[in-house]
């Protein structure tokens, strides 16, 4: 008569396995703590990168001017604001209106986007509040030149020898022409690196 072997794992094997994991699972979660809150800062920079991008294109398509500006909030006490995430595409001063649904007639409101959305941990510094594209896309008068985004949660490596966050710039040219940029990456030389940052 046959014996079949008996398949499976002891309960050994399986608290072996455990520690394992967690032993993996401890060693890793820093790391991927980092990479979220840089996934954070990559997804703030593409919002707001979307946002400019949107307003010129509306201004191109329009052939008149179109503003983008960063907001408090997007309810009905909003005020600009340097240092805020939130931002609202429009054909006029949205302040104290941020609540209404695009398309609404007083304020020209073609989109908005919320902080709140994806990015709580991202901190924004910006030399402005609003950049105003006129029809052929170019910036009137002065306006954004650059938005600097960083982590709540840690120092960013182009500032602090041990920080940990790759925080990212978008930058406005007079000339309309938007992009988003690394400072971490070196600006000396003649390096071509397309994700480098000119010196302010």
């Amino acid at each position: 008569m046959l014996v079949r072997a008996q398949r499976g794992v002891s309960l050994i094997e399986l608290m072996i396995g455990l520690v394992i994991l967690g032993l993996l699972l401890f060693l890793a979660l820093p790391n991927f703590s980092v990479f979220l809150q840089n996934t954070q800062i990559r997804n703030a920079g593409e919002s707001v990168l979307q946002g400019l991008n949107l307003a010129r294109a509306e201004a191109l398509r329009r052939n008149s001017s179109v503003r983008f500006q960063l907001v408090s909030n997007l309810s009905s006490s909003c005020a600009l604001s340097d240092e805020a995430l939130s931002w609202v595409v429009s054909t006029a001063d949205p302040t104290g209106k941020c609540d209404e649904t695009p398309g609404a007639t007083a304020t020209g409101i073609v989109q908005k986007q919320s902080s709140r959305d994806g990015t709580p941990n991202v901190e924004v510094e910006a030399d402005g509040t609003s950049v105003v594209f006129n029809g052929m896309g170019r910036v009137v008068g002065t306006g954004i030149g650059s938005i600097d985004l960083r982590s709540l949660s840690g120092a960013c490596e182009h500032e602090d020898a041990s920080g940990t966050m790759r925080c990212l710039r978008v930058l406005v040219s007079t000339g309309g022409q938007i992009r988003m940029c690394d400072p971490k990456v070196d600006t000396g030389g003649t390096d071509p690196d397309p994700r480098r940052c000119p010196a302010l």
